[in-house]
């Protein structure tokens, strides 16, 4: 067994810490705007800046409990608490971001009133675009980052990845950049025409796009909650490694799961050859541990059991991992 002391990522402490305190300060010009100017979808964009900044508190903390080392009570770490605090800010950007954004949106629609200036509101609307654009930059560094590490594109890192916090400022930024644009569009076109429709529709527009992430965040994290494998590729390198071994058959089973971030299980059912001795045995563990551990650092627990195959059973192993679908690109022999 190899298990390693948990410790947080810097990196994603970084890029959490960077995009709060982004949100933070476009949070507060977009209120103020969004009083002075009476624009629904500033409110709405102020919104949802409050849920934003509130998100990566939320990050944060999961970060910092998630990295707890593992005890006699939790012998497996902390890790999967990541995914609750990240699921709870999920949960935040769903009730009080998208929730209030739409309402308020409504509400826009039916009064149909202007009570201020438009300057202010494109004045921010253009700070906060660049500050947001800072802060995207720096997420996008560590998802290139990380994607190269796992030898895999960006796109699919972020699909497939169990460091919630970098997915969740990734598709934040990428959202709140988006619906910048939005409340532009539906302020200018309020401003052009004198009807401000077009308002309140930008605001629900960026309340579907806050119900779009929070939903994808809130789905990921319930499924890493619930224990899901690695990546297909990366099971498929595991069982490889495995099987290369000398004294070793064939693997008749091998089970993975995500513990956290930076924590994972690997355990296989393992048909040793009929001449094995124990001490070879033994040897042949401790070298499974440290080619799993030397290839991916986030192994942190690999457990073999020698037994022998049922009867009946043919060489091909059996996993308990689904196929991939052919139709997707999540199979071993892409990266």
């Amino acid at each position: 067994m190899s298990q390693g002391e948990a410790r947080p990522a810097s990196e994603s402490v970084g890029t959490v810490i960077v995009a709060g305190a982004a949100n933070l300060a476009i949070a507060i010009a977009k209120l103020i705007a969004g009083v002075i100017s009476g624009s629904a979808a500033m409110l709405s964009e102020a919104a949802h800046s409050v849920a934003d900044t509130t998100t990566e508190v939320l990050l944060y903390q999961a970060l910092r409990r998630g990295a707890r080392p593992a005890d006699q009570r939790r012998p497996f770490g902390y890790g999967k608490e990541n995914y609750v605090w990240a699921f709870f800010a999920a949960m935040f950007t769903f009730v009080a971001g998208a929730g209030f954004a739409v309402t308020h949106g409504v509400t826009t629609i039916l009064v149909h009133e202007h009570s201020g200036d438009y300057l202010v509101s494109y004045i921010v609307l253009a700070v906060s675009f660049v500050i947001e654009s800072i802060s995207l930059a720096r997420a996008l560094r560590q998802v290139r980052s990380e994607s190269r590490r796992w030898r895999t594109t960006p796109r699919r890192f972020l699909r497939l990845t169990a460091d919630t916090t970098v997915k969740a400022v990734f598709l934040e930024d990428s959202a709140a950049l988006i619906g910048l644009l939005l409340a532009g569009a539906g302020v200018g076109l309020s401003h052009a025409t004198g009807d401000e429709v077009w308002d309140g529709v930008a605001s629900i527009l960026i309340g579907l796009l806050l119900l779009t992430v929070a939903g994808i965040l809130a789905a990921n994290n319930l499924s890493l909650l619930v224990g899901r494998a690695v990546p297909e590729r990366v099971r498929h390198e595991i069982e490889q490694e495995l099987t290369g071994l000398p004294e070793v058959e064939r693997i008749d089973t091998l089970m993975t799961m995500q513990l956290g971030p930076d924590d994972i299980l690997v355990a296989a059912k393992v048909d040793f050859s009929d001449e094995a001795t124990g001490a070879a045995i033994e040897a042949t563990a401790d070298e499974a541990e440290r080619r799993l551990t030397e290839r991916y650092p986030e192994i942190r627990y690999v457990f073999l059991d020698p037994t022998r195959s049922l009867p009946g059973a043919t060489g091909r192993a059996r996993h308990t991992q689904a196929a991939p679908d052919p139709r997707s690109d999540d199979r071993p022999d892409r990266p």
